[in-house]
């Protein structure tokens, strides 16, 4: 069942007719496909008789304000099946001609007119075109009809609507600051990542710095499992067709994996999950209940078949690391196993400064078959996870539809500096998979149990998780974190056997450190360091070799003079919480 509009989703819908409408007038002939609501904002997919370019949205949005003057009133018409397809027929709107075929036929088919423009919609709609006032067209992009890239690619146009100029004045600043704070410039600029159309897109490459980041956050989660028990295990990156078969992956997400591989006839996969291989690792031998709880843990880079217009640098790939995790664990320790994964993944959000959070429980949809497994099952998995979030005093929403195929899911949205919420964490219950694998344990009295899983990944992917990091701290990431923490700048060349001394006592005490041995101007090297987002900066002259100190700079916060390198080390120490990644 489709959710309730709010009065603002109602309002960028309305807004979203209004640009289709404008659209039409200007591009006689135009056919228009789908136009939703979106956060922040609205698009519509239109097919037009001739291009439209970026150069067209202010013409476009003129005429908006146009047809919103005229205040015009928005009327609901509901019409018979066969009415309403003759009505988009003589209109020469074939995609709404799809759209109504498909539409089952017991559901009222409801169009809404405004003046002369007539579109197929649910609603709601706001009363009157005069109620639009606080709108931007934002951006133009490609699209495939229904996402399926053998269909005809359409124009999306972008835009944003709010209640006040107050508030859509706020939101455009907060968009240009976003583009400032972009991953995908930003982390060709720090040295981070890059995407190369020669090895593919979707399928970046990371370099030093990038590498030294990810190699950081893996250091980190790696210590803090180990800390709980976890069991480090390595899988391939390619399994059989029938392993994803078994797990119903193959019958569900076959459109979103890559073809299979022919190996001396059999067909095998780059791998889409990690679930199933750690299922094998579980299998490999017997389990006993004093065993459990089993908690297998993998940095395993998995492949998925993307649509090139769904990518975006980091956030959006088609090869990515997940911080993956199967616990298996008897049914009357899964609750306290739940609270455990959830601690960890809050302490995660803090460790990263991502302390404001919302949590999701995503329940199935009980009139979709996208599942598998009893319903049993799921009622289990379903109550499982709202009872340990009760007892947890977690605040969450609940989104029906939104569980994973084998089971539901908490989800944690972080909210970063900009305001935007992003899905990184994810924990999940499975009672399913046990029972395709056949998966069992001895209990206490000697007989076979099947053991409940729990998936969970608290960064979600690599990838994901530093494109989120590069935008919320705009390149200047927090010390820890920091791929290289300090550059020691020598003033003259004389001073560099110094600076080389520094680096390496530095270095021996665990921290990443560069010298900047250029022949350049001291205050050219501080641009260049302030530039490259290097939280410290030490500037070592005549004096520091004789006293035995570094002249400490501070990123964003200048000069900080000079101290022993003891009682600067104290002060990295100090700041990083005493630990070193």
């Amino acid at each position: 069942m489709a959710q309730a509009m709010t009065d603002l989703e109602t309002l960028r819908h309305s807004t979203a007719h209004l640009m289709a409408q404008a659209v039409c007038e200007l591009f006689p002939g135009t056919k228009l496909a789908i136009g939703p609501p979106i956060e922040d904002g609205f698009y519509y997919d239109v097919d037009p008789p001739q291009p439209i370019t970026g150069d067209d949205l202010p013409r476009i949005e003129e005429r908006m304000r146009e047809i919103a003057q005229r205040d015009l009133p928005i009327e609901r018409i509901e019409l018979p099946r066969i009415d309403a397809l003759k009505l988009v027929r003589e209109l020469g709107q074939d995609y709404k001609v799809e759209i109504i075929e498909e539409i089952p036929e017991e559901e009222t088919i409801s169009f809404y007119r405004q003046g002369d423009f007539i579109d197929l919609c649910r609603g709601p709609h706001v009363e009157r075109t005069g109620q639009i006032k606080h709108f931007k067209l934002l951006s133009i992009a490609g699209a495939y009809w229904r996402g399926d890239a053998r269909n005809k690619m359409l124009t999306r146009l972008y835009g944003t609507a709010w209640f006040t100029e107050e508030e859509l004045q706020d939101y455009l600043r907060r968009m240009e600051e976003a583009k400032r704070r972009d991953h995908r410039k930003l982390g060709r600029e720090l040295g981070i990542f890059l995407i190369s159309p020669e090895v593919g897109s979707g399928l970046p490459l990371w370099l030093p710095k990038g590498a030294i980041l990810r190699d950081t956050l893996e250091t980190f989660l790696k210590k803090e499992q180990l800390k709980r028990g976890y069991l480090p295990v390595v899988t391939p990156h390619i399994g059989k067709l029938d392993l994803y078969k078994t797990s119903g992956h193959w019958y569900k997400y076959q459109e979103s994996m890559f073809h299979p591989i022919q190996v001396e006839n059999e067909e095998y996969m780059l791998k889409p999950m990690n679930c199933p291989h750690h299922i094998q690792i579980y299998k490999s031998e017997t389990r006993s209940y004093r065993d459990l709880p089993l908690r297998l843990a993998e940095f395993g880079t998995v492949y998925r078949y993307e649509q090139s217009g769904e990518l975006g640098g980091l956030t959006r790939v088609r090869g990515f690391t997940v911080d993956d995790s199967h616990i298996f664990v008897a049914p009357d320790q899964l609750e306290d196993e739940f609270k455990n994964v959830v601690e960890l993944v809050l302490y995660v959000f803090e460790r990263l400064g991502l302390e404001e959070y919302h949590a999701r429980v995503g329940l199935r949809d009980p009139k979709s078959d996208k599942y598998v497994g009893s319903d049993e099952a799921w009622e289990q998995a379903q109550s499982a996870i709202l009872q340990a979030a009760e007892h947890m005093g977690i605040q969450y929403t609940v989104a029906e539809g939104e569980a994973a195929f084998y089971g539901p899911k908490l989800d944690f949205l972080a909210k970063d500096c900009l305001g935007r919420m992003w899905q990184l964490g994810t924990v999940q219950v499975d009672y399913t998979l046990p029972e395709r694998f056949d998966l069992e344990y001895i209990g206490p009295d000697g007989q076979p149990h099947r053991p409940v899983m729990i998936h969970r990944a608290p960064f979600g992917s690599l990838e994901r998780l530093i494109g989120i990091l590069i935008e919320h701290y705009g390149g200047a990431f927090p010390l820890w974190l920091a791929p290289v923490q300090v550059i020691v700048l020598p003033i003259a060349d004389r001073h560099v056997p110094y600076a080389q001394q520094i680096r390496q006592r530095l270095e021996e005490e665990g921290f990443r450190v560069e010298v900047d041995a250029r022949n350049e101007k001291t205050g050219f090297k501080v641009r260049e360091a302030e530039l490259q987002k290097i939280p410290y900066m030490l500037v070592v002259g005549d004096r520091d070799m004789q006293n035995g100190t570094v002249s400490v700079r501070k990123r964003s916060a200048g000069d900080q003079g000079a101290v022993s390198l003891d009682a600067f080390i104290a002060r990295l120490r100090e700041e990083m919480g005493g630990k070193v990644y």
